[in-house]
């Protein structure tokens, strides 16, 4: 349905359902919101559920996060919810947000706003407005800009948010480039909401992204990062993906994506490398829902997973290399890909132990191939499981998202070779303690046998019999005496 048409009548009955699905989930959250907003009205000031909660009960999933706005300014909305709200914090008032929790729900309430932007500075300047229309248009999108007044249910689309909703389409109140002028972010969050609703962009939103990309250099990496986080997280991230290529805006902050698009996989010749790694994000997401249609009540987005499944290539441009025979090959692509993953998530300020994670399994996520061909001893498999870690099960997933070829007995092939594996690991787990490979000796008793203090060789010698371990396996107490005193002869550490 274009953006000037008469509804169809599928889309009219869209419309019916969405709004069955408003007062379905209103009526839900009512009690307090209705309450809250008798008390606003008591006070002489308007509230209205507003932005993201009034677009989530349309669409039958509101949540217990509520947002509101009003005409009260923030030191009035204190005086109102004071006594009633049974935890009460100020950390947006700056903003004009104050929050507050009643009844397991949390309720934001922000005064009307007029913000202005000087186009240079990356926040923008709160000015409190006077309305609710003015208050609505200054938001992101049509979806975002419609309200639900309380207690009178009245409801509020001064815009077409709720056509754009049945059309499922990501448009702006006003013109795009006033909107992404304004805040740049918004573009970044068009492709969120592209992932998270799989909702379509409208012509001429797609066309301001592209013209103003470059405007996403004013916006801290920090606010990025959250939004491509929530991006990847999203229900359809390759479409949100798709979209920061197809604009120009991942070359602002995510370069290495659209690096990948004309590099050709050595795996999968019919397909690029961005395709392929595309498809790999799919792949995972994949087996993040079998585990949890499995039942494994902790499953759902897997962040390091989804974000070493995008990077896991990337090291694939600057690695390329064309062999007389024709062939393309991307050696030690693991290694520099790994490095470059760490450059990245630093510059978009990613906690230490997320970058740590995401980096290891870009790093380890080649280990596997060669498997098949027979050459790994249980040495090998020890050494797989004791460089994953506690990474192993995401390791399991990486690996076999990668296999993408559409060769059926090479697919069949590869992931057999895998089962083979994973029970080869079950097996000697069994056998051994793998997920706490240490030395036959701990520390204490390399000094006490070789005679020396706590320092340097004292490690040295711990490290020694940590690869005896890893080689060999388990050895019992006479074997690992034996083996540390032939070390220690070799380095010339007498008893």
């Amino acid at each position: 349905m274009s953006e000037t048409s008469v509804p169809s009548a599928g889309a009219r009955r869209d419309l019916t359902a969405a709004q069955r699905n408003a007062v379905s989930e209103l009526l839900r959250v009512s009690p307090v919101a209705d309450e809250l907003g008798r008390r606003f009205a008591r006070a002489g000031h308007e509230l209205h559920l507003v932005g993201g909660s009034v677009r989530d009960a349309l669409l039958g999933r509101l949540g217990d996060d509520l947002d509101f706005c009003t005409d009260a300014h923030p030191d009035q909305t204190l005086r109102v919810i004071k006594g009633w709200a049974e935890s009460i914090w100020e950390t947006g008032r700056e903003f004009g947000t104050i929050g507050a929790q009643r009844e397991g729900l949390r309720l934001e309430i922000t005064t009307f706003r007029a913000e202005s932007y000087d186009r240079v500075t990356r926040n923008p300047v709160v000015a409190y407005g006077t309305n609710l229309v003015d208050d609505l248009k200054r938001r992101d999108f049509t979806v975002n800009a419609m309200a639900v007044s309380v207690p009178e249910h009245r409801f509020t689309d001064p815009y077409g948010g709720l056509e754009d909703l049945s059309a499922r389409l990501i448009r702006t109140p006003g013109t795009p480039q006033e909107s992404f002028g304004d805040d740049p972010l918004r573009m970044l969050r068009a492709a969120r909401f592209a992932a998270q609703l799989r909702f379509a962009v409208h012509p001429d939103v797609r066309a301001a992204m592209i013209a103003m990309a470059g405007d996403l250099d004013r916006i801290t990496a920090e606010r990025i990062r959250d939004e491509f986080t929530k991006l990847l997280c999203g229900a359809d991230p390759v479409t949100g993906l798709r979209l920061l290529v197809e604009t120009g805006l991942a070359d602002r902050f995510l370069p290495e994506l659209s690096g990948l698009k004309l590099e050709i996989d050595e795996h999968a010749q019919h397909k690029d490398v961005y395709e392929h790694t595309l498809t790999v994000v799919n792949n995972a997401i994949a087996l993040e829902r079998a585990d949890a249609a499995a039942g494994d009540t902790a499953a759902g987005c897997d962040f390091v997973l989804r974000m070493a499944a995008l990077m896991h290539d990337v090291g694939k441009p600057a690695t390329k290399a064309v062999g007389s025979d024709g062939r393309v090959s991307f050696h030690h692509h693991e290694v520099v890909g790994a490095r470059m993953t760490k450059q990245r998530m630093k510059a978009l300020r990613y906690p230490k132990d997320v970058i740590a994670q995401v980096v290891a399994l870009v790093g380890l996520h080649l280990r596997f191939y060669g498997y098949g061909r027979g050459e790994w001893t249980d040495s090998a498999v020890r050494r797989y499981v004791t460089d994953a870690g506690d990474l192993l099960p995401r390791l399991h997933k990486l690996t076999r998202s990668d296999c993408t070829t559409r060769n059926r007995r090479k697919a069949a092939q590869l992931a057999a070779d895998y089962d083979a594996l994973e029970h080869r690991i079950a097996r000697i787990q069994q056998e051994e303690d793998l997920a706490r490979v240490r030395p036959d000796l701990d520390g204490n008793a390399i000094m006490e046998l070789l005679g020396i203090p706590p320092g340097p060789l004292v490690g040295q010698a711990w490290r020694y019999l940590k690869e005896l371990r890893l080689e060999r396996g388990p050895l019992d107490r006479d074997e690992a005496e034996a083996e540390l005193r032939r070390w220690a002869s070799e380095q010339g550490i007498g008893s």
